[in-house]
């Protein structure tokens, strides 16, 4: 199955993933690297690295949904363009996609995360609260059922839910009687 995170960054999105990667087991295909080696690579910050970034995750899960195993989206996937995306890719590999969104309740706690994580991903610069405030209020509405996990609460108990919910939806229609 397809498994997609969502959130705004430092809200706790990729330390959801990486439990979840390992409890099922799935391959967590993190954005932020990849656009972190465009850079390295060269490719101008003014390109849109961005979007280049997600389609090269595309590729990789596409990859590892070919071979039958599940994958784990981390991205922040704000936008329906986004979403419509991993929808796209797990009907082409027939595959069951669960959106599961991570947010945090305390603006406060939020900001420290944001302001104390470092990640060592060379080359990322982490954002700003200030652009992460941008970001929320360019966020678009869901339209897609998911799972929504405040980080408020401990890591184990969210990948436990999360997990819950996976299982769940990667379970078949049920046929009408």
């Amino acid at each position: 199955m397809l498994i997609v995170m969502a959130g705004l960054p430092a809200a706790g999105k990729s330390s959801v993933a990486e439990g979840l990667g390992r409890a099922l087991p799935a391959a967590v295909v993190p954005v932020d690297p990849v656009e972190a080696a465009m850079w390295r690579a060269g490719v101008d910050r003014g390109q849109p690295t961005g979007l280049a970034a997600y389609l090269v995750a595309e590729a990789v899960a596409d990859g590892v949904l070919a071979l039958g195993q599940s994958a784990i989206i981390d991205a922040v996937n704000a936008v329906e363009a986004a979403r419509r995306q991993w929808r796209t890719l797990a009907a082409r590999h027939r595959v069951p996609v669960a959106f599961i969104e991570v947010v945090c309740s305390d603006s406060r706690v939020h900001r420290q995360r944001l302001e104390r994580r470092s990640r060592g991903i060379v080359g990322f610069e982490e954002p700003t609260w200030q652009a992460v405030q941008k970001r929320r209020a360019e966020y678009e509405p869901w339209t897609d059922q998911r799972l929504v996990l405040d980080s408020i609460a401990d890591l184990p108990s969210n990948v436990a839910k999360a997990q819950e919910y996976v299982v769940i939806a990667a379970q078949p229609p049920q046929a009408a009687p």
